[in-house]
């Protein structure tokens, strides 16, 4: 699932093509706003919140949509052939004069009043890219129930809006905790540093095309542990581990992340 930095990306883009132009070609591919036609309607932005894309259009109207696993939205000059899947895998196209917007594979896509987002967004945490960014709030929400997993709580979009397995998996190692660690045997000032760090990845990496969370400029160590099962932990040498559950992927290093594996 695209995270944060990666939303993020797909927004900018998005209101760089769209926003501030009048669509002449609307077509909303779901059964529910198939008849829903906003040409004519100026898109006024593209926002992120976490990893939900909100685009805002005059009149009052968001049209909400969400990647999750597969979905992607792409790009193209008006009247340049798509390339982003098959025709039937379209979800959405909105178009002006310049720039066409093509979503495939959308699992969410819904129209709205701007002024009923809360509905699909109001039970997010503070975003991790967004104005309303609060390290304090985000480190009190994810110590809120001590008893939790640390992985589970940086996953959970109420604590903290924007992280994914990737995310999950590295903060965990600088944190030098194991994913499955209860929140509340962190050591004093881990939850707060956690918050900062997080933000600090994500802002860093929302304009890049490779992610990285690593200090080293060598080529193929962009990550600590993520995607590195059996290779050697950058910090001790152990052979970096790898679990799937409930669908979730974890790296870890057992060598040097205390607390209990899966």
């Amino acid at each position: 699932m695209p995270e944060g930095d990666t939303v993020w990306s797909v927004a900018h883009r998005l209101d760089e093509a769209l926003a501030g132009r009048v669509l002449t070609r609307s077509d909303l591919r779901v059964p529910r706003f198939a008849t829903a036609d906003l040409t004519g309607r100026r898109v006024l932005d593209v926002t992120p919140r976490g990893k939900h894309l909100l685009a805002r259009i005059e009149g009052g109207l968001t049209l909400h949509s969400h990647l999750r696993m597969d979905g992607a939205w792409r790009v193209f000059a008006t009247g340049q052939r798509p390339r982003g899947g098959a025709e039937h895998q379209l979800r959405a196209v909105l178009g002006n004069a310049e720039f066409t917007a093509y979503g495939y594979r959308l699992p969410v896509l819904e129209l709205l009043r701007t002024a009923d987002e809360a509905r699909v967004v109001g039970h997010l945490g503070p975003d991790l890219l967004g104005p309303d960014w609060d390290a304090g709030e985000a480190a009190r929400r994810l110590a809120a129930d001590p008893a939790r997993p640390l992985g589970e709580a940086l996953l959970d979009q109420r604590n903290l809006a924007g992280i994914g397995n990737v995310y999950k998996s590295e903060l965990a190692f600088l944190a030098t905790v194991t994913p499955w660690l209860p929140v509340g045997e962190l050591p004093p000032g881990v939850p707060e540093r956690l918050a900062v760090t997080a933000h600090r990845l994500l802002e860093a990496n929302k304009a890049r095309p490779d992610r990285r969370t690593t200090t080293t400029g060598r080529s193929g160590e962009r990550l600590y542990v993520y995607g590195r099962e059996g290779r050697a932990c950058p910090r001790c040498g152990a052979p970096v581990r790898k679990a799937e559950l409930d669908d979730r992927v974890t790296y870890w290093c057992p060598g040097c992340q205390r607390g209990p594996g899966p």
